[in-house]
């Protein structure tokens, strides 16, 4: 253990609160304590509430030029203390070290790229008569709640956007994976006013008490569409501004022309990448009746040869199941597969040992009511399912209450391009998946979402309207 893997306290009001209480963070692959963190009380949130109302003003006012500088310095913080924030990570999070950094350095890059993103302000009307502009202002404190499978780049995200915009932040990151946002916060204290910039961490109540306190007016949320309803049910009572990024059953359609060599292992990581612990990981493969066969089994030759371990070995290629509650619903899942008779291509173990480990799973063309298929499995499970037509199975893809993301793979791009138009979700990828940029609007339809992360519209989630109408003075004749 180090100096950063201990002492891990909140921030509130650019002070050091090691709060009355302490939880256990584990180590997903040994589960072993890692460390503790606080357990925010009640009164400690109203206490960060209140640091961030006293300092919104002030912040409000600040130049754009001084907001940038602030933001500028989170990518200049995790990036001078990457090799601890990734070791750190990969305790509390499990992801191999390599892709732990991986994260780190995307959120050093996103907070420099939204550094430089610029607030429009749109002239509606200029006549002799009158000019007319809608420019964007802060919304006021932003409650800002982050899940574990992204702990660091999804809060980074949020952080960004909040505060380049001129809003203060209180920020919570998930009970299982505070540590890196804590430490953030620490390292912070220096670069931002007190009241700012608030880091607490809690339990299952933090949450709620952040979505119905009074004094947050916006409510930012990452993670399950089940917890997302209850956000949007409770910051209704006092109008609080919302964006929900929830779940996702993403599909993937693989057309009967693709070099199977080829899209094996991007289709293979595209849903297995951090343990399939991805909101927007393939979750439902279909694959052309075609190239089936041959896909199939280059997939299953690479979930037998790939290496699951601890995240701290150098060989790991995939981590474990990031928590208990999560790995037993995995576990659970594989089980109801197993019982209903389907046949596993990969996988379907799970071990005893210590450990939240599950082996990467493929199951053979279930059908489309089975549970693997209809829920989201957020673990390394995947479903491949045949088809032939193209018309049926876009009906397949788009029969799911979620709508957050898809791919669509083929050597004929135009044909991809003809499907991808019709899948209703936020994103589609052709011929690749899950990238991601600060610049890239990213959103959900249906009840995979509200609103948008990211690009220009993702930073006016951050902003309310207001039109400003001028009266020209009459020009004498």
């Amino acid at each position: 253990m180090t100096a950063f893997d201990r002492d891990f306290t909140m921030t509130i009001d650019g002070r050091a609160v090691a709060g009355a209480a302490r939880m256990p963070v584990l180590n997903p692959a040994t589960e072993a304590v890692v460390a503790s963190a606080p357990l925010c009380s009640e009164a400690e949130l109203d206490a960060a509430v209140a640091a961030a109302r006293a300092a919104f003003p002030g912040w409000r006012a600040t130049p754009i030029a001084e907001r940038r500088a602030a933001v500028s310095r989170i990518a200049e913080v995790i990036g001078a203390n990457l090799d601890d924030f990734t070791r750190l990570f990969t305790l509390e999070q499990g992801r191999p070290l390599a892709k732990a950094g991986e994260e780190l350095m995307g959120a050093a890059f996103w907070a420099s790229h939204v550094a430089t993103q610029d607030i429009p302000v749109l002239v509606s009307e200029d006549t002799p008569e009158r000019r007319a502009e809608t420019r964007r202002v802060p919304i006021g404190v932003v409650g800002a709640i982050v899940p574990w499978n992204f702990p660091m780049l999804l809060g980074v995200w949020k952080i960004a956007g909040a505060l380049l915009t001129g809003n203060t932040l209180v920020i919570k990151p998930s009970p299982f994976t505070p540590l890196t946002m804590l430490k953030l916060g620490e390292l912070m204290r220096p670069h931002l006013p007190p009241g700012v910039l608030n880091v607490v961490s809690g339990g299952d109540a933090l949450g709620p008490w952040m979505t119905a306190h009074p004094g947050i007016d916006k409510i930012s949320f990452t993670g399950s569409t089940a917890t997302g309803k209850r956000v949007m049910a409770s910051a209704a009572h006092s109008l609080k501004r919302i964006t929900l990024e929830l779940g996702g059953n993403d599909a993937a359609i693989v057309l009967g022309d693709v070099d199977v060599a080829t899209v094996a292992a991007p289709l293979f990581w595209s849903a297995f990448f951090n343990s399939g612990q991805v909101c927007i990981a393939t979750k439902r493969l279909y694959i052309h009746d075609d190239v089936y066969d041959a896909l199939a089994a280059e997939l299953a030759a690479i979930a037998q040869a790939v290496r699951v371990g601890d995240g701290l070995e150098p060989d790991s290629e995939m981590g474990p199941i990031q928590n208990r509650p999560q790995y037993e619903r995995v576990k659970a899942m594989i089980a109801e597969t197993r019982d209903a008779g389907l046949h596993f291509l990969a996988g379907g173990d799970t071990g005893d040992g210590k450990g939240y480990f599950i082996a990467p799973t493929l199951i053979d063309n279930p059908p489309e009511d089975s549970r693997v298929v209809a829920e989201e499995a957020f673990g390394p499970v995947l479903p491949l399912i045949r088809f032939t037509d193209v018309d049926d199975v876009i009906a397949r893809a788009n029969a799911s209450p979620y709508g957050l993301a898809g791919s669509v793979w083929s050597a004929d791009l135009d044909a991809a391009q003809a499907v991808a138009e019709r899948l209703d979700t936020g994103t589609v990828w052709i011929n690749e998946a899950q990238h991601v940029a600060p610049w890239l609007p990213f959103g959900g339809h249906k009840q995979s979402g509200i609103g948008i992360e990211n690009g220009t519209e993702g930073l006016l989630e951050y902003t309310n309207a207001q039109t400003i109408t001028v009266r020209k003075p009459a020009v004498a004749a």
